[in-house]
Order: structure tokens, then sequence, then C-alpha cells
């Protein structure tokens, strides 16, 4: 009987982390790599954020650094809001983020830097959904599959 409350508490934990939901205000400190960004928030705390919907070029492969400097553009040095939807394998928290109004997710698509990740689609609101396809329709990149 306790084997299966210490599985099922840890299921529980395990499970809770992963969709947790969280929306941060914070300088963006850092572009990891072409999807990854570094927020420092209000009470001077950093979280790794992870671009949802979309899934880029590794920086060895083609068009890889340019999309991190277009990110690095977008939102590097500025204040952002994350709209976090859950926490990844990583320990990243995964959201929408914006600065001064612009979807960077969004954004990235449209410069054709990146791509809509569609394995993960049924997780973004459907605004969002329905951006990133009206954008793969004119996207250099709309024959990538991911």
């Amino acid at each position: 009987m306790v084997i299966h409350t210490r599985f099922a508490l840890t299921a529980f934990i395990l499970v809770s982390a992963t969709w947790a939901r969280a929306d941060i205000d914070g300088a963006v400190v850092g572009v990891s790599d072409e999807d990854t960004i570094t927020v420092l928030d209000d009470e001077r705390v950093q979280h790794k954020v992870r671009l949802a919907g979309i899934d880029a070029p590794e920086k060895l492969q083609a068009f890889g650094a340019r999309s991190k400097q277009s990110l690095s553009a977008c939102a590097f040095g500025q204040r952002a809001h994350v709209d976090g939807e859950k926490v990844d394998h990583y320990g990243r928290l995964v959201g929408k983020v914006v600065v001064s109004g612009v979807d960077c997710n969004l954004r990235q698509v449209q410069a054709g830097l990146a791509w809509h990740y569609k394995q993960y689609q049924r997780e973004q609101s459907a605004p969002d959904r329905r951006s990133c396809c009206v954008t793969l329709c004119s996207c250099p990149c709309r024959g990538r599959r991911s």
C-alpha cells in the first residue's frame, strides 16, 4: 500500500509540474539558442523559456545563426510578457513571448526562420494556431515537416 501511495504521489507531482501555467513579466537577459530565451522577472528570478508552437533550425544547420539573431533582435534587452503553458522535460517554461505587442514566436515563423510545430499545435490558442497556419501559406519553410 505504501509503494502504491508513493507512486501515485510521484506521478501527481510530475504531471502537475509538466502542465504548470505561469505568466511572467521581465527583462530578456539571454538568448540561448534559436527558440530559447532567459527572462529575469521583477523578483530577480531567472526563467528559461522555450518559445511555444515553433521549431527553429539548430545553430549548425542552415539559417540557425540567422534565426538566433532574429530572436535576439525581437527580444534581447527588452521587457517581455511570457504567456506560459507548461514546463518541458528540460525544465523550461514553454510559452508565447510578447515584446511591445509583437508576438516573437509568430515573428520567427513570418520571417521564415522557424516553422510551426504541428506536434504541439493543440497546446496553442486557436488564434495563435490560425496565425501560424496563415503565415505558412507564404512561408519559405512551409515544406518543412516537424
